[in-house]
């Protein structure tokens, strides 16, 4: 099995690594994600990088797993925003889930015999949540402080109109 770390690392696509990922990618095949935010029905250049580090460990036998955010794409990630994203209809986000399907098909494998890529949705797990089981079960732990000290949360506390809306703050 071809190790993809080299390959990362010929390309220069490489920039830190964590410890032991080198090794443990050459001991046998393993299963990575990478996780697309359903905005809009395609890609944008700068997923390419990533696309392309799940074909590496697909070529190099691993198996690829392309994770689209139905649930989360739904509620908007505030990251870099001014303002409060408008939120996607549930056939919106179903429209570009499948655009982004179609993309991914130029590119991986779901067809493989041994390895083959799959897309999985958030929305499976997160659609079938309900309020109290999440605020008590999850919700305890996270740490308010520890969100409210994120650069994009601060910048956007400190916006005279707009904020934050309990949705974004949320998705964090």
């Amino acid at each position: 099995m071809k190790n993809p770390v080299d390959e990362y690392h010929w390309r220069g696509m490489l920039q830190d690594l964590t410890e032991g990922a080198h090794e443990a990618l050459a001991e046998e095949p393993r299963t990575a994600y990478i996780g697309f935010d359903p905005t809009a029905s395609s890609f944008h250049v700068g997923n390419l990088l990533t696309i392309m580090g799940l074909v590496h460990l697909q070529r190099a036998g691993h198996s690829p797993i392309g994770l689209v955010g139905g649930g989360t794409g739904l509620i908007g990630d505030p990251s870099g925003k001014v303002q409060e994203r408008q939120l996607l209809t549930r056939d919106q986000a179903a429209e570009n889930l499948a655009g982004i399907r179609g993309q991914l098909e130029h590119f991986l494998d779901f067809e493989a015999k041994s390895n083959p890529a799959r897309m999985v949705n958030n929305l499976e797990w997160l659609g079938e949540l309900k309020t109290v089981d999440f605020l008590r079960d999850v919700g305890k732990h996270f740490s308010v402080n520890a969100l409210m000290r994120k650069e994009s949360i601060r910048r956007r506390l400190e916006e005279e109109e707009g904020g934050i809306s309990f949705t974004e703050f949320s998705y964090v």
